[in-house]
């Protein structure tokens, strides 16, 4: 930006106010999106529309279903974005049903039909959203965007919930493709890691599907997943896709096979889709189809096979880092460790304090302390006289006895004093130090309490759950192999056109829709181009073919009067390389016009001789007579010739056998 000289040589800041403003406003945007839109966290694997879904869900939480109309107007206190986000990620999850248990229409995700409107749909929590995610007193909160509210800076998740679910997001500069994976496989994982043994884990869809994780680079960036649909062959004239690619639909699927039907890259009689709870897409092909070779094609040029490139991003103390599955699950793991630790640790001082308090109750009630404060008058002499009656008996306690103590002993009621029972108490409190025992036993083992809790999720939630994605080397199909020559490619040589499928216009051959095509022109300019349904080539078409797709093998004669200086030149030559849709020149001047042209399979092939006739207003004093092309080189394309004639040439014929 230019800057006032006048402004700089006074000391002013060169850089206007907007300048500087506009950059400090995208930053902070650019940080906003990163950090508390797009990216999830790795401590919950969870973004913040979802973290603030959750955290509603458990405080309205009372086992019952609640309408999504009202959760996303709850959850607006903590995500002022408006109800279109916050309802779209409390479908997304239900749809998934680990974290959110849905009730009524929550849409398709095989179909791709959407969910109904919230009013009509409800959700609650799921059992093991409530065993993994919330702990209020392990959590750290912050105030909410007004004040007028408190809310997690994340759950204290004991699961790998990212690798779970699945995370995908576009931020600014960045964005984060994380696939889903199956529990079973993510518990195995876990105890592996505690264990202190290798392990890998690959992704595993809803969608089912045949996958190749051979280039999966645990999930960073650089990496691809191949993935393929399940297709059977239930007859000759029928195909049965059971299974998705991951992120399709059978809607897209359905479109994609539609697509190149109409582009005649396969034949296909009618497709149905009788998808309910599980994907059926029913093709029907005509008479004398190849169904192995049909299903080739569904893979080559549909959405029967599609490549997925994930990029594991997480937040990690404020900022974005690129981390492999593998390295997320054993951070999340180390996670969970430190959160058992720490509700071991909440869990031991609630029970010692407990045994502290009934220990009390039990000398205050057993030794009758509570008699030594009927002719108290004041307070202060309640609270002494409990302290020299408790004194004798504190050797029994673990901690020395506080106000706070005392105090507590004072709210006992009469009802409960005369109703006490010695032999009770002491079940309790040997229950109390039982208790007590255990969690000292488990802080001392932590990783096989640790373990034992992975297991403990395996056998409640991972039952009947399978992999549904089969992994599998896919080989790589070429398209030119697998197309069908089922489309008619016409020229149209006057107005230099071709296309496919003209039947008013002249029919050249049979072709695939990947084919190009070479044209030579009479003004001796060349062209390649890809068929379609109709491509401007040239005016005065002289020879149109398909252009092989291994190399042009052919070998070419012509025969031009050059427009420069009037004289013929023959030469012979193969087209080799080329660019399509530019213009080749094979002639050295404009306004030069092809007398003569011929294609050969062979050397061998090509033209002998030629009877030459020239124009009858020439001043030649033969008009007629052979010439041998034998002396004609092999060239190249761009090549000049050599000289035939200096005048004009009327025609051209071949002498020599073909």
């Amino acid at each position: 930006m230019p800057t006032d000289p006048k402004a700089k040589a006074q000391g002013a800041d060169p850089e206007s106010a907007l300048e500087r403003s506009y950059r400090n406003w995208f930053l902070d945007y650019a940080s906003y999106v990163i950090l508390d839109r797009a990216v999830p966290h790795i401590d919950d694997g969870l973004k913040p529309v979802l973290r603030r879904v959750l955290h509603t869900l458990w405080e309205m939480d009372d086992g019952r279903f609640h309408k999504v109309a009202n959760v996303v107007g709850a959850t607006m206190r903590f995500h002022p974005h408006g109800d279109a986000s916050i309802g779209a990620a409390l479908v997304g999850m239900g749809q998934r049903g680990w974290l959110v248990e849905p009730q009524g229409n929550f849409g398709n995700l095989l179909t791709g039909d959407e969910a109904a409107a919230p009013r009509y749909i409800e959700a609650r929590l799921t059992p093991f959203a409530r065993d993994v995610l919330f702990n209020p007193k392990t959590t750290t909160w912050q105030l909410s965007y007004d004040g007028r509210a408190r809310e997690p800076i994340t759950l204290p998740a004991k699961f790998p919930v990212v690798l779970l679910e699945g995370a995908e997001g576009i931020a600014v500069g960045l964005s984060t493709k994380i696939l889903p994976h199956n529990f079973n496989d993510l518990c195995r994982a876990a105890i592996n890691h505690l264990q202190g043994k290798t392990f890998r884990i690959f992704p595993d869809f809803p969608t089912g599907g045949i996958a190749d994780f051979s280039e999966y680079n645990d999930g960073e960036r650089g990496g691809k997943v191949k993935i393929r649909a399940r297709i059977e062959q239930r007859s000759k004239q029928l195909l049965a896709i059971t299974e998705l690619p991951y992120g399709t639909t059978t809607e897209s699927v359905i479109e994609s096979i539609l697509a190149a039907n109409a582009k005649g890259k396969i034949k296909v009689k009618r497709v149905d889709d009788n998808t309910a709870d599980k994907v059926e897409i029913l093709v029907h092909l005509p008479q004398g189809s190849e169904p192995e070779k049909v299903i080739q094609q569904l893979f080559v040029f549909t959405g029967c096979q599609l490549a997925i490139s994930p990029s594991a991003c997480v937040i990690e103390e404020d900022k974005p880092v690129f981390l492999g599955v593998r390295e997320i699950l054993r951070r999340s793991v180390d996670k969970t460790v430190a959160l058992l630790k720490r509700e071991l640790e909440i869990r031991l001082g609630e029970l010692e304090q407990q045994w502290h308090w009934d220990s009390l109750e039990r000398i205050f009630i057993e030794e009758r302390i509570y008699r030594r404060i009927e002719k108290s008058k004041t307070w202060e002499s309640v609270l002494s006289e409990i302290r020299e009656g408790l004194e004798p008996f504190t050797k029994r306690l673990r901690r020395e006895v506080v106000d706070d103590d005392i105090v507590r002993l004072t709210e006992i009621r009469i009802k409960r004093i005369s109703a006490y029972n010695r032999f009770e108490a002491d079940e309790k409190l040997a229950k109390i130090e039982e208790d007590i025992k255990g969690v000292r036993h488990d802080l001392k083992h932590l990783t096989a309490h640790a373990i034992k809790w992975f297991e403990m999720l395996q056998e409640k939630y991972g039952k009947g759950i399978k992999r549904r994605t089969q992994y599998d080397e896919i080989e790589q199909i070429s398209a030119a192999e697998v197309v069908s020559a089922n489309q008619r490619l016409y020229v149209n040589r006057e107005e230099g056109f071709i296309g496919l499928n003209w039947r008013q216009h002249e029919y050249l051959q049979d072709c695939t829709i990947l084919d190009s095509v070479l044209c030579i022109m009479a003004d001796g300019s060349m062209k390649v181009s890809k068929v379609a349904d109709k491509v401007f080539m040239g005016l005065g078409i002289l020879h149109c073919a398909v252009f092989p797709k291994d190399g042009d093998g052919s070998f070419y004669t012509m025969i031009y009067q050059d427009g420069a200086s009037g004289k013929a030149f023959a030469k012979r030559f193969q087209i080799g390389g080329v660019t399509r849709d530019k213009l080749y020149p094979l002639v050295k001047s404009d306004g030069s016009k092809v007398v003569y042209f011929d294609v050969s399979p062979s050397e061998k092939a090509m033209p002998k001789r030629l009877h030459i006739s020239l124009d009858g207003r020439s001043n030649a004093r033969v008009r007629e007579f052979d010439f041998d092309l034998s002396a004609v080189p092999l060239s190249s394309r761009s090549a000049k010739g050599l000289t035939v004639t200096k005048w004009a040439v009327k025609d051209a014929k071949r002498i020599d056998p073909a």
